[in-house]
């Protein structure tokens, strides 16, 4: 049966870390990006609200910042290998994650067959960000179905990865899900659960070898 693999990025992909905390580091503007990370997960702000305030900090950004914080984030080792493997068996993979896009995108690379990340102007910023395009929790399922029209296949043919809250909707509307270094919030209702730096190994939960 063709599947569909749906990858978050922050905490899934990325060890221990998130887009937007890569991205300040190469800024040294880390205290400030933890603040909001803790008022987001204490839900002081919404999706946009934290695009709004982060897009702020990052004046000075340039592509360069970008692309040394997708090269030295804590990506998870064995990624590359798992989509090819996915690819070889016929099958599909995509990343949504609320992060900015221009960082999500780079993921096209190691060949996921999509991605999806939260809509900002492009870097350097020379306008602000809309908050109609910061993605939420709930446009996961509402793209994850966009995607089976794309591909003729269904909820049911779908495997979702994640790691906490904003993946716990997903999770409960497709009938496989593999919680990876995840918090409480999806490791309680995920199909299988995964700690440590390999994706092949969490993939291997459910009996694929790469």
């Amino acid at each position: 049966m063709t599947r569909l693999h749906l990858f978050d990025l922050d905490g899934t992909l990325i060890h221990g870390s998130a887009a937007a905390i890569e991205i300040s580091r190469q800024l040294g503007l880390e205290r400030e990006i933890a603040a909001l990370e803790r008022a987001f997960a204490g839900g002081e702000l919404t999706t946009a609200q934290f695009a709004e305030r982060a897009c702020a900090l990052w004046e000075a950004l340039t592509e360069e910042h970008v692309a040394a914080a997708f090269e030295g984030a804590p990506w998870l080792a064995g990624i590359r290998e798992v989509w090819a493997d996915i690819r070889a068996r016929g099958e599909r993979c995509a990343v949504i994650s609320l992060s900015p896009g221009f960082f999500v995108s780079r993921l096209l690379e190691w060949g996921a067959d999509a991605t999806y990340g939260s809509t900002w102007p492009d870097v350097p910023f020379r306008e602000p960000v809309d908050p109609a395009g910061i993605l939420t929790p709930a446009a996961k399922v509402r793209i994850a179905d966009e995607l089976c029209a794309k591909f003729g296949l269904t909820r049911d043919h779908c495997v979702a990865y994640g790691d906490s809250l904003s993946d716990a909707e997903l999770f409960t509307v497709v009938p496989v899900s593999v919680a990876v270094n995840a918090d409480h919030h999806v490791s309680e209702i995920a199909s299988h659960a995964y700690t440590g730096r390999d994706l092949r190994e969490a993939y291997e939960l459910m009996g694929n070898h790469t």
